[in-house]
């Protein structure tokens, strides 16, 4: 999948590279094969799902 040298390190790091970007629908697929969407929840090629990484609504900013 990934052609990169030095090759990208596999899913859950941050060296991967976008292949394919559709902001319009949400998600990218990156170099080794993971979908990444905009909420920052994940499917990895083997199938695992990564969930979005959310605050608790108690820590978000409040606008005054």
């Amino acid at each position: 999948m990934c052609t990169h040298s030095p090759s990208c390190a596999g899913p859950g790091t941050l060296v991967r590279h976008p292949v394919a970007a559709h902001p319009e629908q949400g998600w990218t697929l990156l170099c080794d094969g993971s979908i990444v969407f905009d909420d920052s929840g994940e499917l990895d090629p083997d199938g695992r799902v990564v969930p979005p990484r959310r605050l608790p609504a108690d820590r978000l900013a409040v606008a005054a």
